[in-house]
C-alpha cells in the first residue's frame, strides 16, 4: 500500500463521477485527513530556501530556545547568509518549529480544537508506559525535507513508534499512534497544543482508550517535553547530519536502522548505562 500522502494526492477535488467521500473510501484514507492535507499551508520554497532551512535546523537543534531574531543573527554573523527575519520566520513556519520559550504565536492550536490541561507538574515517570511524549521534528533530505513524528516512553527513553512524512498532514501521526497503541496503552499521553495533537481524529484514537489521561504542554513551557527534545538532538547529531539523505527512501531506511540501534544497543548514562529496550521490557 502506498503512503497516506501518495493516496491523498490521487484524490480529484472536482471529479464529476466520484465524490470526495467515495474517493477517500476507495483509497482507504480518512476524509478528514484529506481536508487537513488540502488546507495545509504550502509556502513556496526554492533550492536556496531549502539550503537555508538546513542551516536553521542545525542552529535550532543546538539552541531550541532561539527565536526568529536570534536565528537570523546566527545566519548573518556565523554563516554569512544575508537573510531578513521575515524570510527566517516564513521558513521556520514551513519547518513547523518555533522557539521553546514564552512568546507570541507559539504552538498554535486550531481555534476549534479542544485543549487539555497539563498533568505532569511534579510528576516523574516511574514505570514503562507511564508517560508517553510525542512530537514532530524537521528532517533534512537532499533538496527537500521530511517530518518525523515519534512516541517516546519517558521512563525508559524507548521509541514506541515513529513515522515519516513529506508534509504536515496529520495522517502520518495517526498511523504511528495506531501502531503504538497496538503495542501498549500508556497512563498519560503528553503533547504540545499543536493542531495535529488537538485534531478530532488524533484525539479520537486516544479517547477510544478511557484509561489514557491526555496532557498538553502549556504555551511557552520549554521544559515540558525535554525528553523528546533530547531524542531529537540524538537523532540529528548521531544520524541525520552524518548521513545527508538524498531521498525519502534513503532517509526511511537509515532512520529505521538508527532508531533500532537507539532502542536496543545505545546505552544511556541516565539509565545507568542500560539500553532503552532493557529498561522498557524489564518492567
Amino acid at each position: 500500500m502506498s503512503s497516506v500522502t501518495e493516496r491523498l494526492e490521487l484524490i480529484e477535488t472536482n471529479s464529476e463521477t466520484l465524490s470526495i467521500e467515495r474517493q477517500c473510501a476507495l483509497l482507504q484514507v480518512n476524509r478528514s485527513w484529506y481536508y487537513t492535507w488540502r488546507n495545509q499551508p504550502h509556502d513556496v520554497v526554492d533550492a536556496d530556501d531549502v539550503r537555508v532551512m538546513h542551516l536553521i535546523d542545525e542552529i535550532y537543534n543546538l539552541a531550541p530556545f532561539y527565536g526568529v531574531r536570534k536565528i537570523t543573527w546566527e545566519l548573518w554573523n556565523r554563516h554569512q547568509e544575508l537573510v531578513n527575519h521575515k524570510r527566517v520566520a516564513r521558513l521556520m513556519r514551513v519547518m513547523g518549529i518555533s522557539a521553546m520559550v514564552p512568546g507570541p504565536n507559539t504552538s498554535q492550536p486550531h481555534p476549534e480544537h479542544p485543549i487539555y490541561p497539563y498533568l505532569l507538574k511534579g510528576l516523574e515517570a516511574d514505570h514503562a508506559n507511564h508517560i508517553w511524549g510525542v512530537d514532530i521534528t524537521y528532517i533534512r533530505c537532499g533538496s527537500t525535507w521530511l517530518y518525523l513524528y515519534a512516541i517516546l516512553d519517558w521512563f525508559s527513553r524507548f521509541v514506541i513508534a515513529w513515522e515519516l512524512s513529506d508534509n504536515l498532514c496529520v495522517g502520518f501521526c495517526l498511523e504511528a499512534l495506531e501502531r503504538g497503541l497496538i503495542q501498549a496503552i500508556p497512563d498519560l499521553h503528553n503533547s504540545d497544543q499543536g493542531s495535529h495533537f488537538t485534531s478530532r481524529d488524533y484525539l479520537s484514537l486516544l479517547l477510544a482508550h478511557p484509561e489514557i489521561q491526555i496532557s498538553m504542554d502549556g504555551r511557552g513551557r520549554c521544559m515540558d517535553n525535554i525528553f523528546t527534545e533530547r531524542l531529537w538532538r540524538s537523532v540529528k547529531c548521531e544520524e541525520v547530519y552524518l548521513k545527508d539523505y538524498q531521498s525519502p527512501r534513503e532517509a526511511r531506511q537509515s532512520l529505521t536502522a538508527y532508531l533500532n540501534f537507539y532502542n536496543y544497543d545505545r546505552i544511556h548514562q541516565s539509565l545507568d548505562y542500560q539500553t532503552p529496550a532493557a529498561v522498557f521490557y524489564q518492567n
